[in-house]
């Protein structure tokens, strides 16, 4: 799945096929093909493996102040896990057969980093408001990321992260 994630990351859908991964991996490609029979099922195990890596980045982040987990929460969308979930995105919505399952595990994988968010920042989801806080600080460090992946956008970004966190401070009580 490492070798999966790590081509998707570096040479997107187009130059990521199992021949690549399982060279990439120290394995046949017959070894490959016989846990995932074809490439949409290697890298829809990859999205899922990339899901389960975002996730358990994010639970075992420790218990800090809201303007870290702001911080933390746009690392988690501008490294590699982020660009390979990316790439899978882009394939799927030009390959029809990828679409479904991709869909579905990132509707999945959004509920997880929505409810993992609301417990690092204590927010009280009863409160007007606060979901689509911590929603648009959720959209907000995806939007970041995605820009990241053009240019280094570490200085500009730094300054957003600082406004997001003061946002959510407020916006959460």
């Amino acid at each position: 799945m490492e070798a999966a994630v790590a081509c998707l990351a570096e040479h997107g859908w187009a130059g990521s096929t199992v021949a690549v991964v399982a060279e990439r991996a120290g394995v046949s490609r017959g070894a490959a093909q016989h846990h995932f029979p074809t490439r949409e099922d290697l890298f829809t195990g990859a999205v899922e493996y990339v899901a389960e890596e975002r996730s358990a980045a994010l639970r075992a982040l420790p218990v800090q102040g809201r303007a870290e987990v702001v911080a933390a929460l746009v690392d988690l969308y501008t490294g590699p896990l982020f660009r390979a979930a990316l790439h899978l995105w882009v394939a799927a919505s030009n390959e029809p057969q990828l679409r479904p399952r991709v869909t579905e595990l990132e509707a999945r994988v959004g509920r997880e980093t929505h409810r993992i968010a609301v417990e690092l920042l204590g927010a009280d989801e009863s409160r007007p408001g606060a979901r689509e806080t911590v929603q648009g600080l959720l959209d907000m460090a995806r939007g970041l990321g995605l820009a990241n992946l053009l240019t280094d956008d570490t200085a500009r970004r730094a300054r957003v992260v600082a406004q997001w966190a003061t946002l959510v401070e407020e916006g959460l009580g």
